[in-house]
């Protein structure tokens, strides 16, 4: 574990997830859902990692970038519910939990987990119950749960609302800019993880600790024991 300077000494409290990039590998499902949505619609396909370069705000906001800025409002909506509708079908295709995902999850058993996903929420439950990680969670929600997504605070916070806790003595864990500014916005501790697909510049939006597995994470928690 790498930390950087902060402001918070005493023990975490509760623990709120990124989804994709940081408990599941779900970039090779999501990339082929959105060539299929491509070559369903005529269009050219796109290299797996710029697709995956786009992944972190959304599914909206996935397929805008992948359409570009010519396409129109209906192209993309219309792009969107066939995305959509072929990711439902592959969502568990290939997708699978980190190393060590599983067993890090279990180190914090008696601690408060949550997940906040710019996935949609049925589809981040579907997945974290189809890989036997929902069992982890107190709570789990994407991006439409909430009146606006990551790295909006708005729904971090209302999260610690309902396990019980202050973003003081909370944590963000997430692979992405999007996560860290999140962390930021809401006053939470922001823990990067040095694995994920996420677009994440450490200059620029730097994480206060960095992990290489979720296990590391014990030493963070308020029922750590030495």
């Amino acid at each position: 574990m790498k930390a950087m300077a902060n402001g918070n000494s005493g023990r975490v409290r509760a623990f709120v997830f990124d989804l994709d990039g940081t408990l599941i590998d779900s970039k090779q499902d999501l990339v082929t859902s959105v060539n299929a949505m491509l070559r369903e619609t005529k269009r050219e396909e796109q290299p797996p990692e710029q697709v995956a370069s786009f992944i972190g705000y959304g599914a909206p906001q996935l397929i805008a970038s992948v359409l570009g800025p010519g396409s129109s409002e209906e192209q993309r909506r219309e792009a969107l519910a066939i995305f959509l509708a072929h990711y439902q079908q592959r969502k568990l295709d290939a997708t699978r939990p980190y190393p060590g995902v599983a067993e890090g999850l279990e180190k914090l058993a008696g601690n408060r987990l949550a997940v906040l996903s710019n996935k949609p929420a049925q589809l981040s439950v579907d997945i974290l119950k189809g890989l036997g990680l929902a069992r982890f969670f107190r709570a789990i929600y994407g991006g439409d749960s909430f009146g606006k997504k990551k790295p909006d605070p708005a729904g971090a916070l209302e999260i610690l609302k309902e396990l019980g806790t202050t973003p003081a003595t909370s944590a963000m864990v997430g692979d992405s800019d999007v996560d860290v500014q999140t962390a930021r916005n809401a006053g939470m501790l922001a823990v990067g993880v040095n694995y994920g697909f996420g677009q994440h510049d450490r200059d620029r939006q730097p994480a206060d600790i960095y992990i290489d597995n979720l296990g590391e994470l014990a030493a963070l928690a308020e029922n750590h024991r030495s």
